[in-house]
């Protein structure tokens, strides 16, 4: 029975320890380096994020995979702040809950690979989505499997756990790897 109570405890404190990383993620806005200089991830910024980021990392575009929402507030203050800010902004809608089809995929690798560098792309809170095409970005430069495939993982706050709402990037990953050479 101790040994049962001590499992637990340590179950319990992994769980509450995963929450509170992935939590932290959203409070710092989970922005990362894809590669340093070029590209970068992060949850939805917010005016003042993308002030610092551009500032921080000269930041010259930005992919937004949520699609176009004019009228919205949040998509509303990232045109403002990226026309204030001189930066360029590309809307890609996507869906973290569907798989991206073989010509969407085609359209999200050419914008990755033609928009100004440093690029920052973007989702909600920068885990499913952003971390699909972060994949792509680092792929369509032949950066190696392990480094794309990272980019879809927990370290980011993406829970690849199957038939969630979330494992269609995993499944769009699977489907697109084969074109890079990679094994699915």
């Amino acid at each position: 029975m101790l040994r049962f109570r001590h499992l637990l405890s340590i179950a319990v404190l992994a769980v509450i320890l995963t929450l509170g990383y992935l939590v932290s993620l959203q409070v710092n806005g989970n922005f990362h380096a894809i590669l340093p200089g070029q590209a970068y991830r992060s949850a939805q910024p917010s005016a003042q994020n993308l002030e610092r980021w551009a500032g921080q990392a000269g930041i010259r575009s930005v992919i937004n995979l949520r699609g176009a929402h004019q009228g919205t507030p949040w998509y509303d203050a990232e045109i403002a702040a990226s026309q204030k800010l001189g930066i360029a902004h590309f809307d890609f809608g996507m869906s973290a809950g569907r798989r991206l089809s073989d010509e969407d995929a085609e359209t999200l690798i050419a914008l990755l690979r033609d928009a100004p560098k440093p690029v920052l792309i973007h989702c909600k809170s920068g885990a499913d989505r952003t971390g699909l095409a972060a994949a792509l970005y680092l792929a369509q430069l032949g950066k190696g499997e392990g480094l794309a495939e990272a980019q879809i993982s927990i370290r980011y706050g993406h829970i690849s756990i199957p038939h969630t709402n979330a494992w269609p990037m995993n499944e769009s990953w699977e489907a697109m790897e084969g074109r890079f050479g990679y094994e699915s």
